[in-house]
């Protein structure tokens, strides 16, 4: 189940939504630009692809009977607080998504500009989209412990942390300037009110 559940949200939030995307505006919202080994635009994919995949190899493990200590399911009640978790950030993901429009995109292009989106669940948080997929690969985390999940939660959070604060921070200061500042001020990273630019632990600007 597990394993459905993360994989089902894969081909749903890049396969699906790419096609929705190309559907209503001829382009697939793919942007990967090459990066030298070793720099942050380099180690951010790396990081969160290799959680993605180790995300699905956990409950796989589970599912052949070969995880050990990689993983083994969790107590039914537990398993079931998980898969709700799971099941409601997945979705999140995708709903965050559809809440871009055609300003979708994975991956950044420099030289492209998009309208910024501060509405809806983004008046929230700035990242609806990661933050809701971290919770769905914490979800799966509870049905099936075990530090293999764990790593796969770990290796994602680092991974979007070096694309938000080194790649996609900076180019959305330098496409919109004043408007974007502003809403960095006013609205979370992953949190709300978590992470707002100027403001200290205390909240004091």
């Amino acid at each position: 189940m597990a394993l459905s559940v993360h994989v089902t949200a894969g081909v749903v939030g890049f396969g699906l939504r790419s096609w929705l995307h190309h559907r209503a505006t001829g382009d697939n919202g793919y942007r990967f630009t090459p990066a030298a080994p070793g720099t942050p635009p380099w180690w951010s994919p790396t990081l969160s692809g290799a959680g993605l995949a180790l995300g699905a190899l956990g409950p796989l493990l589970v599912a052949l009977g070969a995880a050990g200590p990689a993983g083994r399911p969790a107590t039914a009640p537990v398993f079931c607080a998980g898969l709700a978790v799971a099941v409601a950030g997945y979705a999140g993901v995708f709903a965050a998504q559809q809440a871009m429009g055609r300003s979708w995109r994975i991956g950044v292009a420099m030289e492209e500009r998009t309208a910024l989106v501060t509405g809806g669940v983004f008046g929230l948080v700035r990242n609806p989209i990661y933050t809701s997929l971290l919770v769905g690969m914490a979800g799966v985390v509870v049905m099936v412990p075990g530090w293999l999940p764990l790593l796969a939660w770990a290796l994602a959070f680092a991974g979007i942390e070096l694309q938000v604060r080194t790649l996609e921070e900076p180019y959305l200061v330098r496409a919109h300037g004043a408007a974007y500042r502003g809403y960095t001020a006013r609205v979370g990273r992953f949190l709300p009110g978590l992470g707002r630019a100027g403001v200290t632990p205390a909240g004091r600007r």
